[in-house]
């Protein structure tokens, strides 16, 4: 347990954030689902759509520090290859 008063605040913080964290993890994890459904379904309208909503996600999850830039810059990239390669 944290001893000091600036332990005790920092333990603090790392709670709240760690909150905040899981929950831009479990978005990001839905809309990719979201994306790699509609591409196993075979409808390229929807997954360019849930592919538009998804990018921003990932680079701003990025950005914040909980994914690595290099990591959703990849997501993002197989995503976008694999709703080119649909067909309609």
């Amino acid at each position: 347990m944290a001893n000091t008063s600036s332990a005790k605040k920092a333990a603090r913080q790392m709670v709240r954030r760690t909150e905040i964290n899981k929950a831009r993890r479990s978005r990001v994890k839905t809309t990719v689902r979201k994306v790699e459904e509609a591409i196993a379904a075979g409808q390229k309208p929807e997954a360019l759509a849930a592919l538009k909503v998804a990018e921003p996600i990932l680079i701003s999850t990025a950005q914040k520090g909980v994914l690595h830039k290099k990591a959703a810059s990849r997501k993002v990239s197989r995503l976008t290859t694999r709703v080119n390669a649909l067909k309609g």
